[in-house]
């Protein structure tokens, strides 16, 4: 993806709410299942990372592109954005 359709997305991005959380358990496969559907559906999908977690941020982020077969478009704090094409 290009940085100018990055820049774009993030823009979208920042009026949408999470409707993904990710909780104490971590990348479960229900998490992944969930942002799946939504990122088909949606196109553009952010997931809450909640404090119990205490992995890496951007190693959890990485996890959930990988399985969900999307793109991580940002993190930002606890909070990031997944996008599909």
């Amino acid at each position: 993806m290009d940085k100018k359709r990055v820049f774009e997305l993030r823009g979208k991005a920042q009026m949408l709410k999470p409707t993904v959380y990710v909780g104490r358990e971590g990348v479960t496969a229900s998490v992944v299942h969930e942002l799946t559907n939504q990122v088909k559906k949606n196109k553009l999908v952010k997931v809450k990372i909640l404090p119990a977690v205490e992995s890496d941020l951007q190693e959890i982020a990485d996890d959930l592109a990988r399985a969900s077969s999307s793109e991580l478009i940002e993190i930002r704090g606890r909070t990031a954005v997944f996008a599909k094409e």
